[in-house]
């Protein structure tokens, strides 16, 4: 085989590889100034959906509600939509004399999409929400929407410690304040 020919072989494998990283590999840098204007819409909105969901909300003694965040792991931006890969944690807490009470949690990857609003809190909307199925379909369904690197941070686990700490601040509580389970 001639030189010319490896050449355009090797070159025709770099090409491959390249667009192979690039369709897997998420954003690997995400808009801050974006992600700051989206995240406490896609926030408020996991809250809202959460709510009522618990079991914590069936004991009212406890005041239980959810305290929910969202990391971003890729966000594209078309014109006035939105499409951010996010991986959520939602916690419910509650309070028990001067403790933290945990009732339920859940960390799920989702894609949020959103569009400009001006008349909506926070000059965005959230249009559509999809998040990976329980079990068997989730890795499948992550690494479909997230590609193999985001599949894979999307399943690292997500620090419960500003919601927390979010908690305590809103049940009035130290910040030392114990946390225990329903």
């Amino acid at each position: 085989m001639s030189a010319g020919r490896w050449v355009v072989g090797g070159g025709a494998v770099v090409v491959l590889v390249a667009t192979g990283a690039y369709v897997m590999w998420p954003g690997a840098e995400v808009d801050t100034r974006l992600w700051g204007e989206v995240r406490p819409v896609i926030e408020a909105g996991l809250m809202s959906e959460a709510r009522g969901s618990g079991y914590g909300e069936t004991l009212p003694a406890l005041k239980a509600r959810w305290f929910c965040r969202a990391e971003a792991l890729g966000l594209q931006e078309q014109g006035a939509a939105v499409r951010a890969d996010v991986t959520t944690l939602c916690v419910e807490y509650g309070v028990h004399d001067d403790t933290l009470v945990e009732c339920s949690a859940g960390q799920v990857p989702q894609v949020v999409r959103l569009e400009r609003d001006a008349a909506a809190a926070g000059g965005y909307r959230i249009v559509s929400r999809e998040e990976a199925p329980d079990g068997a379909g989730n890795a499948r369904w992550t690494r479909d929407h997230f590609g193999i690197v985001g599949a894979s941070l999307a399943q690292d686990s997500m620090s419960s410690g500003a919601l927390e700490a979010a908690a305590r601040t809103h049940f009035g509580l130290s910040a030392g304040a114990a946390v225990v389970d329903c």
